[in-house]
Formats: structure tokens, C-alpha cells, sequence
């Protein structure tokens, strides 16, 4: 009974945030981000994300914005241009547009934002802008958070900044300014993130016959955590049955770690 209430809630909280960040339908926003990604012949995608944070919701109305991630490790297919390991598409209800660059990002940001004509609404843009950039960064290693407290309006500037919580270290810095009306007039962001280890060939040094390259690895696929979960499940479908074990022992150390 107490996981069912706990259920519940959880849907309560969660459906107004899923109908504010679907402002057209979702499905429809997928199945055409599907279709685009189908035209240039590429492949399945390993992740797609919709974006559904308030701020984003906010600023942008009636667009619906997806994040679609590729694999870069251990080995990064060539992808057909001009798509990129990680993309932000935008769906106006219609059709969806491909965003692959922090260029393409801004000119489609400027042109949808609501018009910020209050503080808050300011901090929403500064705080959206930085949610739909940092996916641009992704490699599907890093977790970035968004620091709130650095989220400042200073005339006709907000400020945001989010920062690197796991996959490298560093940070994002944003700085929006807007015209007199609210309107946005242009936006700076320097980016300053260190990427972490990332999977090259580490699953199958587990059982090297040197303690300190089992040793490295080891520890580089501690750091990593759960996001190296599809590569160690990758090599470990080709792996022999010692190597399994180890994956698995591997694996197992990981999920206690991050309990």
C-alpha cells in the first residue's frame, strides 16, 4: 500500500511537468526527429531525450525539444553530415529542425524565447539556455548541474552557469543580454569542461597479467560508473567466460559504489 501511495504522488508531481513540457505532441515530435535522422540514412541513435525542464518550457512555448546522443566509445562511427554525436532538435508542431551547433542553437533560441520582460523570467532564459546547450557537450559521460544560486540578472544581463558533477570536471558559463523589451539581443557562453577516462579498450585489460594495468583500468571504469554500462555490456557479449566474471565482478563494485 505504502509503494502504491508513493507511486501516486510520484505521478502527481510529475504529470503537470510532462503536460507543460509537451506543449505539441511528443510522439509527434519523436517520429518526425526519427524520420530526419532516417533521411540522412543515419544510424539508431543510442539515446534520445526530451527535454522537459520547466525553465525550457517556459521560454520556449509550444516548441518541443529533443536531445539525440551517439556513441563515441570505444569507437566513434563517421556520421553523416551535418549530423553530430550530440544534436538538440527543435519540433514547432509541424516539423522538426536540427540544431547541431551552438550557432544553429542560437539563431533558433532567439527566434522562439519568450520575451523576457521580468527577472524571473530572464533567470528562466539564462537557466533554459544552458540546458538545451550542455547537450551539445554531451558525450553521454558527463552529468552537468545546474548551480541555481549563480543564476543572476544584473540590468539587462542574466547569468547562469552549470558545472561538470561526474565524467570530467569544469564548467559552462552563460551570459544572456536582452533589448529593452525583453527581446534577446545576444548571448556569450564559455565552456571550460575536462572530459574524464572514457572506455578505449579497458574491459579487456581486466585479466592483464599486470597488476598495475588491472589496477588502472579498474579504477578508470570506477570513475566512469553506470555510463559505461552499454560498453561493458558490449564487450562482455564477445568476452570469454573468465573475462565475464570480471566484467560482471567490475560491474558489481561499480552499483555498490554509487548506492
Amino acid at each position: 500500500m505504502l509503494w502504491r501511495n508513493c507511486v501516486a504522488i510520484l505521478f502527481v508531481l510529475i504529470l503537470p511537468l510532462l503536460a507543460d513540457a509537451a506543449p505539441s505532441d511528443v510522439k509527434a515530435a519523436e517520429k518526425a526527429v526519427r524520420e530526419m535522422l532516417a533521411s540522412y540514412k543515419a544510424p539508431e541513435p543510442a539515446k534520445l531525450e526530451i527535454i522537459a525542464d520547466s525553465a525550457v518550457v517556459k521560454s520556449c512555448p509550444d516548441q518541443v525539444f529533443i536531445a539525440v546522443f551517439y556513441r563515441q566509445y570505444p569507437i566513434a562511427r563517421v556520421m553523416p553530415e551535418p549530423l553530430r554525436f550530440s544534436m538538440v532538435f527543435a519540433f514547432n508542431g509541424k516539423q522538426a529542425k536540427l540544431l547541431a551547433n551552438a550557432k544553429d542553437l542560437e539563431a533558433y533560441f532567439k527566434g522562439h524565447l519568450a520575451r523576457a520582460d521580468t527577472e524571473a523570467k530572464k533567470k528562466d532564459a539564462a537557466r533554459a539556455w544552458l540546458r538545451l546547450s550542455e547537450n551539445l557537450h554531451q558525450d553521454m559521460f558527463y552529468r552537468f548541474a545546474l548551480m541555481d544560486d549563480a543564476t543572476r540578472v544584473s540590468g539587462d544581463e542574466a547569468s547562469a552557469k552549470v558545472i561538470v558533477m561526474q565524467g570530467g570536471n569544469g564548467e559552462i558559463n552563460a551570459t544572456l543580454t536582452f533589448n529593452k523589451d525583453g527581446s534577446l539581443a545576444k548571448i556569450a557562453e564559455e565552456s571550460k569542461i575536462r572530459p574524464g577516462p572514457r572506455p578505449i579498450c579497458h574491459a579487456t585489460k581486466l585479466l592483464d597479467p599486470d597488476p598495475v594495468i588491472r589496477a588502472i583500468v579498474e579504477q578508470d571504469l570506477l570513475i566512469m560508473g553506470r555510463a559505461c554500462k552499454p560498453y561493458l555490456d558490449e564487450q562482455r557479449a564477445r568476452a570469454s567466460p573468465d573475462l565475464q566474471k570480471a566484467i560482471d565482478r567490475l560491474w558489481q563494485r561499480i552499483v555498490e559504489s554509487e548506492r
